[in-house]
């Protein structure tokens, strides 16, 4: 009935079990709504994650849309139905995504491979994604007002097809804010241009402050929020 204090609660009963290191650096918080299609009925949960898990669409040419189809209202039918505790069977619905709190590391997961109905992968998308290198904003994508700026400094590419493939990285010093490219044993420095490759598979964001540094801060169960 209240979604600020719910996901408070949530967050404490998250904490009581979960609480390292790991949660305040790189984990957030979503918001799930799901309703029924027959009786209207709706169950909200507030739940952990550890990294953005974007859907690549046909028509996806940036990471903006990639966000935007996944915190749009998707139809659940056929084996996807929800089970409606009211109805107390499966029922056709509707379910909303949002952000609510980012965590100081953003890691944001291209969905490049898909998976046929047995979960064995059927094929990749090549297609380049175009993603911000700096001040990327989520504020118009978060539902609770907080510092939704991020700067890119670490990607993980995937080369080559579904069946086999080779992984490089690029990563950004901190000190001169050079960026490298590390291929097994090879490394050479790179032009922020050469960064935006078909090739990206998982993006690694920090959120930007005042100091060289993301600002991080030990979570407790007493202040949850």
């Amino acid at each position: 009935t209240n979604d600020e204090q719910d996901a408070i609660d949530a967050w404490k009963n998250y904490l009581r079990s979960d609480k390292s290191l790991i949660v305040d650096i790189f984990q957030g918080q979503l918001r799930s709504k799901l309703t029924c299609s027959h009786c209207k009925s709706v169950s909200v949960k507030f739940e952990p994650f550890m990294y953005l898990s974007l859907p690549m669409q046909a028509e996806a040419r940036t990471i903006a849309d990639c966000l935007e189809c996944y915190v749009s209202e998707e139809s659940l039918t056929g084996v996807n139905q929800w089970y409606c505790g009211k109805c107390k069977v499966h029922r056709d619905a509707t379910k909303k995504t949002d952000l609510w709190i980012l965590p100081p590391i953003l890691i944001v997961h291209l969905k490049r491979f898909k998976f046929n109905d047995y979960g064995q992968i059927g094929s990749k998308n090549n297609a380049p994604i175009d993603f911000p290198i700096s001040q990327w904003d989520l504020s118009e994508h978060v539902s609770v007002p907080q510092n939704a700026e991020y700067d890119l400094y670490a990607v993980s590419n995937h080369i080559g097809g579904y069946g086999s493939g080779h992984y490089t990285a690029y990563a950004q010093n901190r000190l001169n804010d050079q960026w490298y490219e590390f291929n097994d044993s090879h490394v050479r420095t790179i032009e922020p241009r050469e960064i935006q490759q078909k090739s990206a598979y998982v993006l690694f964001y920090n959120r930007t402050s005042q100091s060289a540094r993301p600002l991080i801060r030990r979570q407790s169960e007493n202040r949850p929020d």
